[in-house]
Parts: structure tokens; sequence; C-alpha cells
């Protein structure tokens, strides 16, 4: 375990990076009160030009109490024994570097493989408050024992994903949803976050758009500020009419902070910003809101010589262009394009949902894809697929299509991808179930058969049973339709076509 490993040390000072926020400083007094809390003899520091000035971290330090100072910087700094950096990584750009007898490193950005002795580096993560409340969790630390932990944790987190609209993790999810917190104070934080510089700022930005007429989408290239500012640029720039699609985006001393924006079924924003940060950041969020983060040495590497603007234009682009839209209630399939195929007789998890909660009881069912909103009814079943994935199936087609066996459904053993166990949570009561432990196995009967190719170009499929929300295809994966219904059209992964599916020669 992580942290009870770093306990050996009696001297540990925790870093946040210079001009630390609302996630660095919450994430610090985290790690903080936990070490504290075992007698060590533990500071909560930061550094840089520039001392803390924003007016809403100044009062989540001084109502929450957080104990952080500032060491003014100087050459050859050190502490003794370990230093933690916390929101950052030692011996990058966006933190001063203070020399230790041992570092180690917790983030959520893209890793930059520091040279230290510790790291725990969980990209993809909304943020280090998260990652923080996790570890305290594992370690049995109990965050309510300190007054003011649960609602710094809560603010570095609210703050750190756009005020909850980047968020997509479902492990943050679960600690949006679990962190027990002052919401009066919360409030209080909420609304002293704007500057009149940064309105001044919000406003230039917004005045020198730059826009797509033919594929709709806008364009924002904002100075540096608060990146709850570029959320509030881009809510306004939706609101324009001939706008579907926006960009929004500052550059940092460590890298460019983005937010997008979507309302229409065709673009998703939590898959566009995954795709303008991908192999250079993180991005994600909801279907109509998201952000991202993009490591500013891994884009000069990446694109030398290229300006920022230039880049999200031509990336804005490509995304439009890169993929065919299929609509299967509509869609007239070619089989002579495509090759027969059963499904093999894999073990699926199935849950009934009445095993779970009466009829009628709204749900949220929780899964590294996103949650999904039911109302529980008497012939609703949920799917666990191999990948992990979940999705719901009526009575009629789960029997037609499946059949259980006498064997207890094991999810390590079923599962290709062992990520995130899905949840159900009661919408009523707030209590949260593990899927799994309802699930009962089955497999196929043998009698599903499919037409499908592989993809030469990405497709987005509005499924018969959502048609608001597409299914992602890349190219290499397969478009697949059932040989008793043309309109039962979806995409299987590359990686899970060739386990699920075996060629049928004729």
């Amino acid at each position: 375990m992580f942290l009870k490993e770093l306990e050996k040390y009696d001297d540990i000072t925790i870093q946040c990076h210079d001009n630390p926020d609302a996630d660095a400083l919450a994430s610090g007094y985290g790690l903080y009160c936990y070490y504290k809390d075992k007698g060590k003899n533990v500071k909560l520091i930061y550094s840089g030009k520039n001392q803390i000035q924003k007016s809403n971290l100044l009062m989540m330090v001084e109502k929450l109490s957080i104990p952080v100072e500032y060491m003014e910087p100087k050459e050859d700094m050190a502490v003794k024994g370990l230093l933690i950096t916390t929101d950052c990584q030692y011996g990058q750009g966006n933190v001063t570097k203070i020399h230790a007898d041992a570092v180690a490193v917790i983030d959520h950005h893209q890793d930059c493989k520091p040279d230290v002795k510790y790291s725990y580096i969980q990209t993809g993560i909304g943020s280090c408050s998260t990652i923080v409340w996790n570890l305290l969790n594992e370690h049995g630390f109990d965050v309510t024992d300190e007054e003011h932990l649960g609602t710094a944790l809560y603010y570095g987190l609210y703050t750190d994903t756009n005020q909850f609209s980047e968020l997509f993790n479902p492990v943050d999810k679960d600690a949006m949803d679990g962190i027990v917190h002052d919401k009066s104070m919360i409030t209080v934080l909420k609304n002293c976050n704007l500057s009149l510089r940064e309105l001044e700022i919000a406003g230039i930005a917004i005045l020198r758009y730059t826009y797509n007429e033919e594929l709709g989408f806008g364009l924002v290239h904002s100075q540096p500020c608060d990146p709850n500012i570029l959320g509030l640029i881009s809510d306004f720039l939706l609101q324009v009419d001939k706008i579907d699609t926006c960009l929004v985006y500052n550059e940092t001393t460590d890298g460019i902070k983005l937010s997008v924006r979507s309302c229409i079924r065709e673009v998703n924003a939590s898959e566009l910003a995954e795709f303008l940060c991908e192999d250079m950041g993180s991005g994600g969020g909801h279907f109509d809101k998201a952000g991202g983060f993009i490591n500013q040495k891994k884009f000069e590497e990446s694109y030398p010589g290229v300006h920022t603007e230039a880049y999200f234009n031509n990336k804005m682009m490509e995304y439009f262009e890169k993929y065919e839209l299929v609509y299967a209630s509509k869609y007239e399939a070619d089989i002579s394009t495509m090759k027969l195929y059963m499904k093999n007789k894999l073990p699926i998890g199935v849950v009934k949902m009445t095993d779970v909660l009466s009829v009628g009881m709204p749900i949220t069912v929780r899964t590294m894809e996103g949650d999904m909103d039911l109302i529980v009814e008497d012939d609703l079943y949920v799917i666990i697929g191999v990948k992990g994935e979940v999705y719901p199936i009526r009575e009629e087609k789960l029997n037609r299509t499946y059949k259980m066996v006498d064997k207890p459904y094991v999810y390590k053993e079923c599962v290709i991808r062992d990520v995130y166990v899905p949840t159900i949570k009661n919408r009523v009561t707030g209590k949260n179930h593990l899927l799994t432990e309802y699930a009962k196995t089955y497999v196929p009967t043998g009698d599903t058969m499919i037409y499908a190719r592989p993809l030469t170009k990405g497709v987005k499929v509005f499924t018969a049973w959502d048609q608001e929300r597409y299914m992602l295809g890349k190219e290499g994966d397969y478009l697949a339709l059932r040989t008793d219904d043309f309109h039962d059209v979806y995409v299987v992964e590359k990686e899970v076509f060739g386990i699920t599916y075996s060629e049928v020669k004729e």
C-alpha cells in the first residue's frame, strides 16, 4: 500500500505545485492529515514566484484551516527526509525543485516518468483529490475524523473537473458521491471564484473567436486564467445559434488546458476532448461538457513549430471528417461486403433488476463507460460483457440469445479488463450495490449469428435501442448486425471480436 510504504520516514514534506490551485491544496492537506495522524513530523508547502492571491483559495486556506506554508525560492533548496509532490511531478516546470533524501510523486496528469524513488500516477483520474481520497480509504483513514478535510477534497475535485462537467472516471464519480462535506461552505467557495481581471479575460477571448461555418464549430484562445473561466466561456459560446460544438483553451507554463462543449448528438464532447489530447495528455467528461489537458513538452515534441490555434483548428476538422454516421433504424446493410459469424459460448454475467431492487425504483448503473439511468422493471435485465461493459436487455431477447448455466459468476475470470467493478446506485436512498454480487452466469445459445466487416474508417452508430447516443467504432473494429434483424447494428472492438465470434465457413 503506497502511503504505508512511506511511513518509514519520520520527516515528511508535502509540496504543492507553484501557484497552487484548490486540487493541489486539498490533496496536499489530505496527505498532511494522514501522516500527522501517524505521528510524523510533517509540513505542507508550496514555492514559486508568487504567493496565493485568488480570493477563493485564500478563503479555502483560512476557512478550512489548511496549514500550508510558502517557501521563497532560492538556489539549492532542500528538506530533510521525504519530499512528496502532489498534483505535479518532481522536476517539471510547474514545481520548484527542492532536494530531499527521497522523493515521492502523487499525481493524475500525463506520466512524465519522473526520476524519483516512489511514484503513484493515475492518469485519467479527474483530480488529485480523488486519488488521495481513494488512498486514504484504502488505508483505513476516516476522512470525517478531520473536520474540514472532506470539504477540501470535495472542492478540489469540483474545481479540477470544471464544476464536475469534466468528470468521467467512475472513481471520480464515487468520490463526488461519497465525500462528506460542508455544503454551505462549498456554496461560499463556489461564489468567490471570479475576479474582475478574469471577467475581462473572458470578454476579450469571446471577441476574438473563430468560426467554421461548414462544420458549425467555434474556437477560442484565451489568456491564462482559472480553468473554470474556460468553462464559462464555452457555455456562453454554445448559446450562439450557429455554433453546435466549441473548443476554448489557454496555455499555461506546463501545458494547454481546454474546455469542450457540444449540443448535437453527433458529437460527444467527452470523446472529442479525448481525441484532442490523445497521446499528449488526457481528456474526458460528459456527453455535452468535457475538458482536458495537454502536456506542453509532449505537444512540442509531437508538433514542433506548430501554433496551438492551427493545431486545434486542424484537429477539429480532422475529427469531423474521421467518422461515418450510421443510423441503425434507417441503415441499408450491404451484406455482400460482410462475412457470417457465430457468437462463441463465452460466459457473461446477467443480473435481473428485481433481484436487486423493487419495480419502479430509479437506479444508476455505474461503469467505466459512464453512468446509465434506468427504472427497474419486471422484464429488465443487465448484462456484464466480456470487456466489463454493461448494457440492458429485455427478458424475451435474453432468453432468445442466452441460456443460464449452473456455474457461479466470477467477474475477474469472465472479463478481459478488470478496471472498475460496475455498481448499481439506488437514486432514492443513495445506497450502492455491486452488480457482480447479483450476477448469474449465462452463455450464448449457439443460435446467435451476425454479419460483420472490419472498419476501414471510423463510424458512429446510433443503435436501435439508443438513438440519442452513438457507439464509436475505430478503424480495425467491426461493424456488426444480427442475421435476424438487419436494424440491430452495433460496433465490436477489434480486441473483443476475435474472442467473442468465430467465422462460419460456407
